[in-house]
């Protein structure tokens, strides 16, 4: 399984609230998280099939923005 991390701009627990219908609904991605206490917002995928452009267009879809992070 991969991991993806992306920076954001999900900002609380009312920005996860929002963003979780989407990411949970989305049966490719295992398991995810937001890290809020990091300056960068920092968003963990675990897939083994999802890439970053299309975890990326979820986020947006969503109403939120992602980048990705090189390791």
């Amino acid at each position: 399984m991969k991991s993806l991390k992306f920076k954001t701009n999900i900002q609380c627990s009312s920005c996860i609230a929002k963003v979780t219908p989407t990411l949970n609904n989305e049966a490719k991605i295992d398991n995810w998280n937001v890290d809020t206490n990091n300056k960068h917002k920092i968003l963990t995928i675990q897939t083994n099939v999802l890439d970053a452009s299309q975890i990326i267009d979820l986020v947006k879809s969503a109403g939120y923005n992602a980048e990705l992070l090189d390791e």
